[in-house]
């Protein structure tokens, strides 16, 4: 079961995690909208330590002018389920 649906709103965590993630910085702390729920894959964060863990992923949006002050277009990132959070 997922924790998101399409058309939510969702905040990519702002924390800086030790060792290996794959959340982009320059969309940490952003507020995305999930568009699609893609399928549940192992958590690469997880597995370079050796701990094998899957989680959804999500197609997420992010404007392109909200992540860096211009751009009409938006930018689609997958991202596990562990990297968001609800946003208001």
């Amino acid at each position: 079961m997922t924790r998101f649906a399409e058309g939510s709103r969702v905040r990519a965590r702002a924390a800086d995690p030790d060792g290996y993630t794959r959340l982009p910085r320059y969309v940490r702390g952003h507020v995305g909208e999930v568009i699609e729920v893609r399928a549940t894959w192992p958590l690469p964060d997880e597995a370079a330590r050796g701990i094998v863990r899957a989680e959804p992923v999500y197609a997420v949006r992010f404007p392109a002018a909200g992540l860096w002050g211009s751009g009409s277009h938006w930018v689609i990132i997958d991202m596990w389920e562990s990297y968001l959070e609800e946003a208001p």
